[in-house]
């Protein structure tokens, strides 16, 4: 963005277990193997849980806005020491999280609460270069690197509203298939090299 200095910022966006951290540490390996200097912002949910904020299926507007804040807090910490900042969950994925929440307790959102929310994740997607976007295959058995939620209503909730933020707010994204990922890694690092070293994409 003109008079704006930051780096080129890839984010994965997507309901939980569907393969964003995995993704994004093949990614950074990739790119840092081209000499990029690679800043990475992660997931906040266990944090937020760490400090008494409800999350997944109990999300409310406090804990949605203090991840929106934080995540954009911690992408702005980077922008003065990186070339490619790597986000796992952009801002708007709370939204589509919290909306979520909504649907499945049956509550009604404050209209002025979200829609402080919508625009803050409209505002700040602005700096969002690329983002991907997870597709939930509930076949795929959840990972067992840390503990899961597993409660599959939820889990199709966050999907669709994740999907429904995006299109509303006129945020494009690449989906990303749990096959596809090696066809976006080399996406994702051809992209990069083009907008920042001209490198000669065929070495990618």
């Amino acid at each position: 963005m003109s008079g704006v200095e930051r780096p080129l910022t890839i984010a994965v966006t997507g309901a939980h277990s569907t393969g964003k951290s995995t993704f994004l540490a093949r990614l950074a390996h990739r790119l840092r193997q081209h000499d990029l200097e690679v800043a990475t912002v992660a997931d906040l949910g266990e944090q937020a849980q760490q400090i008494g904020l409800p999350i997944l299926h109990s999300h409310t507007y406090t804990s949605t806005l203090w991840i929106m804040t934080r995540g954009i807090s911690n992408e702005l910490a980077t922008w003065p020491h990186a070339d490619v900042l790597l986000v796992d969950r952009p801002v708007p994925d709370a939204l589509g999280y919290y909306l979520a929440a909504l649907i499945y307790r049956g509550e009604t959102p404050d209209p002025t609460l979200l829609g402080h929310l919508r625009t803050l994740a409209a505002q700040h997607s602005m700096h969002y270069d690329l983002i991907f976007r997870t597709e939930l295959d509930h076949t795929v058995p959840l990972g067992t690197n840390k503990a899961r939620d597993d409660n599959i209503r939820y889990r199709r909730l966050a999907d669709h509203h994740i999907a429904t933020v995006l299109h509303d707010l006129g945020i494009g994204y690449e989906l990303l298939a749990i096959d596809g990922h090696d066809t976006a890694i080399t996406r994702a690092t051809a992209f990069t090299l083009t907008q920042h070293t001209g490198d000669d994409l065929a070495t990618i």
